[in-house]
């Protein structure tokens, strides 16, 4: 299945094969890669309206997930036919994202698959809302960080680590 990516701003250069690739390793370590994914690169324009429409806080994020099926957190969707083969759409809030790379002085592009990571996770019912949602977050984004680590050499970590 595809990883469908669309960039839809101009502020900010987006790698867009790393990216994609990183994404399709990411979801097959999530045991997913059967299904597809929308990854739409945005602006804080979009991201405002979206986090506002659909969270009720009209700022820019670095990621919102819309996810195609409904499931708990570490289960797969149970397609009935070939069309429900998608988990959902991630929007990478990239121009916010650089943003906040220029003043912590981290790796955009590092960040930007990171980020993926945590939104593929909530594609598949992860949530950080409580404490053992977090930690149940942070372990399998850790893990699937350390499987892309191991094919790419990369050292990436998950993002949230200070967030309880």
């Amino acid at each position: 299945m595809s990883v469908a990516l669309r960039n839809a701003q101009r502020a900010v250069a987006v790698r867009r094969v790393p990216l994609r690739r990183a994404v399709c390793a990411l979801r097959a370590a999530l045991g997913a890669s059967r299904f597809d994914v929308g990854l739409v690169c945005a602006g804080n324009a979009l991201m405002q309206r979206l986090n506002g429409d659909y969270r009720q806080c009209p700022e820019p994020t670095d990621v919102l997930s819309f996810p195609f099926h409904q499931v708990a957190a570490g289960e797969l969707p149970r397609p009935r036919c070939r069309d429900e083969y998608n988990l959902g759409d991630i929007f990478l809030g990239v121009e916010y994202i650089y943003q906040q790379c220029r003043h912590t002085g981290e790796d955009f592009d590092d960040v930007l698959t990171v980020t993926a990571a945590h939104g593929l996770c909530h594609l598949l019912g992860y949530r950080h809302d409580t404490k053992p949602e977090w930690e149940q977050m942070y372990q399998k984004e850790a893990q699937i960080l350390e499987e892309l680590n191991r094919l790419t050499g990369s050292r990436l970590r998950p993002l949230t680590a200070g967030l309880f």
